[in-house]
């Protein structure tokens, strides 16, 4: 951690310095690198698709439900996790899942490397998933093989592990931007889910990347917005009801989904067989879901457009959000490969076109566009994430506060109702816990003065070794070290039993002075107007428990600080988040009558 100048003329609102835009350049390399993978992986889906439903080698625009396999279509998808269970067994484990917890993980735990093998084997596991029916969507799968291509870009330059995260999460947004046209989601994403920080440092490149990446994929005609909707409502409080509502419900919808995916891997877990073969019995439930709704298989896409233009009816709907919600559950519980964020967009939109019917008037898909963005802003906890993927992706800037209401909605009933969401829930089954609160940390906001102790013990540098030995070993004596002052109020260094012993076992005479003994040495001084946030490092650095706080001007001691009164700090901020007090009214008068009594 970097730490405030000790100056505070020389503080900053922000630490970054020059070197972003070093950082930044090498982003738009691996927003390049990022789209033109992502471009690969479409096609690449495509492709696995035409071969596995229409036995054709080609890039045509063919449709899961004009199969001709009839009921053989059903081993379609077994064979798919067949192959992938193979690829991930002999390959990389790290293809298995969706993509998003693995890039947290190697974030989090593995300074932001990712190797070649998942740059390579994660969308080519992704495109066999879902080409041969796997209901899943691509963009989990682009933001591992994004981040995959970013990491691997910083890992042949010298930079930081910061700067190397920073790229790879730069390579996951310009992977996001690619595949659906969002650059200001990918960004969102990127704060809320993946950077652990919110610093111009790492914020200013993956903007860049997302900003590349969305002008680029531009360049190359590709659609956007790829979802054109219209439509919207009358703004009123029985309109706010109704978008309040939907979001407790794709809440509601959020926390059994996610229940489903981790009762399905439960269930795997148990099975006497390898992993491997655990994605060919998903793949099996796939295909017989296939059978009765053929629409629930491959990204869906036309199943989002269909939905928004209110085309889909309620019967329709709910047969679509319960086979696709069990197909992909066992398959995402398997460990096969492939997105959740295609797959929530399509639940929730089926589950806001079956209350359409009981929601206030509006017009067609308005409530299925709010339900999509709400159960994913649930579902992944990143309620801005999802408010702008929707915007974004439809392209109307008007839906923007019935949006934001249902995802806070949303957001709220999951954190209420659940521990972890999808993404966290399977790196916590690892043993890891992470936290996806952003605070200040009080230590930056609160000086040494605050906390030091201002009436402070010293002994006088003529004190001899004898003479310290006895003070320190003496019942009055109730501290373990003391600084040690000349005659001018100069602290020279600290004195404690550990450095008292090796002074007497160095054969030094008992007679010597301890002005003496610490002359020429080195002090390390705090001082009153630094921040805590140095003042740690100060103490790590030195090795010791406390430090002597002195004036800049004429370094005379002014107090005594230690590692106590940093965790009092903490204690502190914690019992105001805790503690609850009323500061007006009569709670306040009853307050001070209260103070008044215990005086007595």
């Amino acid at each position: 951690m970097k730490s405030h100048h000790s100056n505070p003329g020389h503080l900053r609102d922000f630490t970054t310095d020059a070197r972003v835009l070093l950082v930044a350049a090498i982003a738009v390399v691996v927003a390049t690198a990022g789209l033109f993978a992502g471009i690969a992986l479409l096609k690449l889906i495509r492709l696995a698709t035409n071969i596995a439903y229409f036995g054709q080698f080609t890039l045509a625009d063919l449709k899961l439900q004009d199969t001709p396999l009839g009921y053989a279509s059903v081993v379609v998808p077994v064979i798919g996790a067949l192959l992938i269970g193979l690829m991930a067994r002999f390959g990389s484990e790290k293809i298995r899942g969706h993509g998003i917890p693995e890039a947290i993980e190697a974030i989090l735990l593995g300074r932001s490397r990712l190797d070649a093998k998942v740059a390579i084997l994660k969308p080519l596991s992704s495109a066999i998933s879902i080409g041969s029916g796997g209901p899943f969507g691509a963009e989990g799968p682009i933001i591992m093989t994004g981040g995959a291509i970013g990491s691997l870009i910083a890992q042949m330059l010298p930079v930081s592990d910061n700067e190397r995260k920073t790229l790879l999460v730069a390579g996951a947004a310009a992977g996001m931007t690619t595949v659906f046209g969002t650059p200001i989601a990918a960004i969102m994403l990127a704060v809320e889910l993946l950077l652990f920080e919110w610093t111009p440092r790492s914020f200013i490149p993956v903007a860049v990347a997302a900003i590349i990446a969305e002008v680029e994929r531009t360049m190359l005609h590709l659609p956007g917005p790829i979802f054109p909707f219209q439509g919207g409502m009358e703004v009123s409080f029985v309109g706010l009801a109704g978008w309040v509502s939907i979001g407790v419900a794709a809440g509601l919808l959020s926390g059994l989904l996610t229940q489903m995916v981790y009762a399905c891997e439960d269930g795997f877990q148990k099975l006497p067989i390898h992993w491997m073969w655990w994605p060919m019995l998903g793949g099996l439930v796939v295909g017989i879901g296939g059978l009765i709704e053929p629409r629930a298989l491959g990204v869906g896409y036309d199943n989002i457009a269909d939905m928004l233009d209110g085309r889909t009816d309620a019967a329709a709907a709910l047969t679509l959000l319960v086979v696709k919600a069990i197909i992909w559950s066992v398959a995402l519980g398997s460990g096969t490969s492939g997105g959740v964020l295609a797959p929530l967009l399509i639940m929730g939109g089926a589950m806001g076109a079956v209350l359409a019917g009981v929601m206030p008037a509006a017009d067609p898909g308005f409530w299925a566009l709010l339900a999509m963005a709400a159960t994913m802003g649930g579902t992944m906890r990143a309620p801005l994430t999802a408010t702008f993927f929707a915007v974004e992706l439809t392209g109307n800037t008007h839906m923007l506060v019935p949006l934001i209401a249902a995802c806070a909605a949303a957001h709220a009933v999951t954190v209420l109702l659940m521990k972890r969401s999808i993404l966290t829930e399977k790196i916590a089954r690892r043993g890891h816990h992470l936290v996806r609160e952003y605070r200040v940390d009080p230590f930056a906001l609160t000086r040494v003065r605050e906390v030091m102790t201002s009436k402070v013990e010293s002994v006088p540098a003529k004190m001899t070794l004898h003479g310290a030995a006895a003070f320190l070993t003496a019942p009055e004596t109730r501290h373990p070290s003391f600084p040690v002052v000349d005659e001018s109020g100069h602290v020279l260094g600290l004195i404690d039993p550990p450095a008292i012993l090796r002074w007497r076992r160095a054969g030094t005479h008992r007679t010597t002075t301890l002005g003496e003994l610490l002359a020429g040495s080195k002090v390390t001084l705090a001082y009153p107007d630094e921040y805590l946030e140095g003042l740690s490092d100060k103490l790590l650095m030195a090795n010791v428990s406390h430090l002597p706080v002195v004036t800049r001007d004429d370094l005379q001691l002014v107090g005594y600080v230690g590692w106590k009164d940093l965790m009092r700090v903490r204690s502190r901020k914690q019992a105001e988040e805790r503690d609850r007090s009323t500061l007006l009214g009569f709670g306040a008068r009853r307050r001070k009558k209260e103070d008044a009594l215990e005086g007595l």
